[in-house]
């Protein structure tokens, strides 16, 4: 069962389409109020919720990147459907699944956010078991009391399949090695205090694609979370003038 306010929303606009892709263990919520503000400046939203997300950890266990990159294209193909121009913004993990649209699926612009490329050394993946030893093993996640934010937004999974952490590094692994594909006009989004995805990944991004328009932009606080916290208002000014540019 999706849990309340983790469903994948849609807000009617214009025939210029955001395709909004939350991350690792969380919800389209974390991703609401970006769309809003898109929305109000005349966009048509889509926030979708990646396979395995939104529901139980049991649920994430069981999907793999696949399974995940296949919602994403679900969700070009409805926009696809009714939208002119069609725009993708992600966040964290969505961020990698969107550099990965890119290079299979047309799209006008591309905004990542807090993308993985290299994890925080406080995560100490040395000592994540082998693929084969994970079975059905979990690790605890703290519990989030952000404010002013979509009460979904702070029911993430309290539990982390080890699996399903795999499944995410072999996705990072290949978003690595094709990022010289991209060539979609791209906007880099980073906080320099995240402590999950390294600030260094910005630049690895920014270095290694090969789109004529890309940018990079750093915030001084914002952390990981950056749609949700201090730094979003100034987050989602800059998504909302990069996407209404004129190239």
């Amino acid at each position: 069962m999706i849990r309340k306010g983790a469903e994948t929303f849609f807000l009617q606009g214009g025939t210029e389409g955001v395709l909004l892709v939350h991350g690792f263990t969380g919800s389209p919520a974390e991703l609401l109020l970006l769309g809003e503000f898109l929305n109000a400046a005349g966009f048509s939203v889509l926030g979708i919720r990646l396979s395995g997300h939104g529901t139980n950890e049991l649920d994430l266990l069981k999907t793999t990147q696949e399974n995940w990159f296949n919602t994403v294209l679900d969700g070009w193909s409805i926009l696809n459907g009714f939208c002119k121009k069609i725009f993708v913004v992600g966040h964290s993990m969505g961020a990698l699944l969107a550099l990965k649209l890119s290079t299979c699926r047309k799209i006008d612009k591309l905004v990542t956010i807090s993308a993985p490329i290299f994890i925080d050394n406080r995560f100490d993946l040395k000592t994540l078991p082998k693929r084969e030893n994970c079975g059905v093993q979990c690790v605890l996640k703290a519990r989030r009391r952000l404010k002013n934010v979509p009460p979904a937004a702070n029911q993430v999974y309290r539990k982390m399949p080890l699996i399903s952490v795999h499944e995410l590094l072999d996705l990072m692994t290949c978003v690595k090695k094709f990022l010289p594909k991209v060539q979609t006009p791209l906007l880099i989004l980073h906080a320099k205090d995240d402590h999950t995805a390294k600030p260094d990944s910005a630049e690895f991004i920014f270095q290694s694609v090969t789109s004529k328009i890309v940018r990079i932009k750093y915030f001084e606080i914002g952390g990981h979370l950056l749609p949700l916290t201090e730094s979003r208002e100034e987050v989602f000014a800059e998504v909302e003038k990069f996407l209404l540019e004129n190239e």
